[in-house]
């Protein structure tokens, strides 16, 4: 069963943590000194914070959880079948985590994820270059998102 995933970059750690705590009504399941995370199966949610110098705060990137490689085969078809910009990251560590995982940017650039998580790491990671897939609110320096620009758009039409 797939779960939803967001990551948020955020100011104040300790702060963050207590205000999503209180939200969900649950203590992280993982907690670094510049991340956590919550698993959550109400809503069915991997929701994870971070604090980097430098990133920009707010919503980084969204994406789909898998839990077994079937299910990784599935989102990736799905993937390739939206159109979209994919790089396909492939074995990776991010966020304290091992996975397998491939970006895509939708329309407006927001970044979407498909991973499966493999086991733990020491590690916080490192972010691949993804040219190409995001909008400006990606951070360039945030968690493992991609740091890339969103597509042209040739409409004349403004904002609400």
């Amino acid at each position: 069963m797939k779960r939803f995933h967001v990551h948020v970059g955020v100011a104040d750690l300790d702060a963050s943590i207590a205000f999503y705590s209180s939200l969900f009504g649950a203590e992280p399941s993982v907690t670094k000194s510049d991340y956590a995370k919550w698993m959550l199966d109400d809503p069915r949610i991997n929701f994870a914070i971070s604090q980097k110098c430098g990133a920009a705060k707010g919503v980084e990137h969204l994406g789909l959880q898998v839990e077994d490689e079937a299910e990784l085969a599935e989102v990736y078809g799905r993937l390739k079948a939206a159109n979209g910009p994919v790089m396909e990251e492939g074995a990776t560590t991010c966020c304290y985590a091992k996975s397998e995982k491939s970006w895509i940017g939708d329309p407006d650039g927001v970044v979407w994820e498909a991973f499966l998580t493999m086991g733990d790491s020491t590690v916080y990671g490192e972010s691949p270059d993804f040219a190409g897939l995001a909008s400006d609110n990606a951070a360039a320096n945030a968690c493992c998102a991609p740091s890339v620009t969103a597509p042209t758009r040739t409409s004349s039409s403004t904002c609400c």
